[in-house]
Formats: structure tokens, C-alpha cells, sequence
């Protein structure tokens, strides 16, 4: 037994979410008590086997993202002319809201859901998770995404490349700058909710948060694509902007592909200052 509750001590969980979210959370306690910040480095991670188990999360979650998105995508941009044959724009954005709900709640135990690196990136200076961790989870989604991208062009490559492969890039009529911000602010709408769905005070006064907490981060997910499709086609998340410009790799969607890492990483970075100074104030906190 004493073998057993020692393998158990340096196992799986050594190295848990510092904040849970979905069917992981159930098990917290209901008084609340402030989260301990994360350490910037914790090599300890490196040796423990939750550590990759959540790595390998991330990169199928992030692949099966991709390859469904897109492949709806594709579907749309097959018959512009009858639009009444396809899912549409609606669509677009329900199947984008839906696969974020869906993966989150597979994956919130195991990883915390993120599948996105801006999200990475918000919970990250938010200190939520150790940077050991944030990069490892970047590059496991970005390489998820390529991957989900690839496997799409593979099933019908001349489809894929006439119809633009689900590359992000900003839309005629509008400047880089209304790109920008269109990715600044949707991306803030994102990390907010995850922020607020995800909150461990919130998790700890109503028990009905933690089960529901997927469902706001997809829907944000789904009212932002409505709004921003026509401008950017909708980033908002750098691994999926990565995958497809990678495996589409044209001039134009790369000239315009800064905007999908620098507009989510600034509105990461907002949603975690106003979540950490304004919601919860907790510089102020003795």
C-alpha cells in the first residue's frame, strides 16, 4: 500500500490545474479560498506524466478543432451561389461556438480546455498556469492545428486551395487596422468569459458553474464569429490562424497574419488585467 500511495503522490496529479474548470471542479471545495499563483518555472512538471497527458490533450483537441471548422468552412465556400444548400455564415459560426463547447468539456479535466494559445496566454499572466506549461501548451496547439488543417486539404486538395483553405486574413473593404481591432476585441470577449465562467469564487458560492462553464466560452465563441467573420473571417485564435496559413501558405494570407498573433495576444492581455485588477481587484487584496 505504501508503494501504491507514493506512485499515487508522484503520478498523474502531481501537477494539476491551478484552476479547474468543467467535471474537474466538482471536486473543490465549496468554501473559497485564493487560488496560490503559479510558478513562473516549475521543472518539476517536465517529470510527471499529467504534464504530457495535457500537452497530448491540447494537440488532439486543437487538430479535431481545425478539421471540422474548416471542413464546414469548405462546405460553405463549395456552392457561394446557393446558399440555401449550405449551412451559411450562421453555421460557420455555430460549428466554430459548438466544437469549443464541446472540446472544452472533453478536456476541461485533464488540460483546462484551452485550445487556443491566446487563452494560454491570458490564464498565463493571470498566473494560472507556469510558463513551462503555457509554451508547451502553445506548441501543441499550433502543431494540432496544422495538423487538422492537413488532414482537410488531403481529402480534396483542389477544393481546399480554390476555396481559400479557411485562412484568415483581412477582408476587402475594411483596413489592417479595423482588423486588428476587430481581433483585439473579440479576443477579449473570449478570455473574459473564460475568466468569468472559470472564476474559483464564482465555482465556490454557485455549484452549477462548473458544469455550465463551457457553454458561455463556446457561445462567446459563436457571437464573435457572427460579428467578425466578414472582416477578418475570425482569428481570434493563433493556432487555428497558424494551421491554416501554413497548409493554404499564399502571399496574401501571410501578409496580413501578424494581425492574428498581435490583436489576440493585446486582448488576452486586456481581459487578464481587467479580470485581475478590476473584477477581482486582487492587487488590492491584503
Amino acid at each position: 500500500m505504501e508503494g501504491k500511495e507514493e506512485d499515487v503522490r508522484l503520478g498523474a496529479n502531481k501537477f494539476t490545474e491551478r484552476q479547474p474548470i468543467g467535471t474537474s471542479a466538482q471536486t473543490q471545495d465549496k468554501d473559497y479560498t485564493e487560488p496560490p499563483p503559479a510558478p513562473l518555472f516549475e521543472p518539476g512538471e517536465l517529470a510527471s506524466w499529467s504534464f504530457y497527458r495535457a500537452g497530448i490533450a491540447e494537440f488532439v483537441a486543437t487538430f479535431l478543432f481545425l478539421y471540422i471548422t474548416i471542413l464546414t468552412v469548405m462546405g460553405v465556400s463549395k456552392s457561394p451561389t446557393k446558399k440555401c444548400t449550405t449551412v451559411g455564415i450562421q453555421g460557420i459560426a455555430w460549428a466554430f461556438g459548438g466544437m469549443i463547447f464541446a472540446l472544452v468539456y472533453c478536456t476541461a479535466g485533464i488540460s483546462g480546455g484551452h485550445i487556443n494559445p491566446a487563452v494560454t496566454f491570458g490564464l498565463f499572466l493571470a498566473r494560472k498556469l507556469s510558463l513551462t506549461r503555457a509554451v508547451f501548451y502553445m506548441v501543441m496547439q499550433c502543431l494540432g492545428a496544422i495538423c487538422g488543417a492537413g488532414v482537410v486539404k488531403g481529402h480534396q486538395k483542389t477544393l481546399y486551395m480554390g476555396a481559400g483553405g479557411g485562412a484568415n486574413a483581412v477582408n476587402h473593404g475594411y483596413t489592417k487596422g479595423s482588423g486588428l481591432g476587430a481581433e483585439i476585441i473579440g479576443t477579449f470577449v473570449l478570455v473574459y468569459t473564460v475568466f468569468s465562467a472559470t472564476d474559483a469564487k464564482r465555482s465556490a458560492r454557485d455549484s452549477h458553474v462548473p458544469i455550465l462553464a463551457p457553454l458561455p466560452i463556446g457561445f462567446a465563441v459563436f457571437l464573435v464569429h457572427l460579428a467578425t467573420i466578414p472582416i477578418t473571417g475570425t482569428g481570434i485564435n493563433p493556432a487555428r490562424s497558424l494551421g491554416a496559413a501554413i497548409i493554404y501558405n499564399k502571399d496574401h494570407t501571410w501578409n496580413d497574419h501578424w494581425i492574428f498573433w498581435v490583436g489576440p495576444f493585446i486582448g488576452a492581455a486586456l481581459a487578464a488585467l481587467y479580470h485581475v485588477v478590476v473584477i477581482r481587484a486582487i492587487p488590492f487584496k491584503k
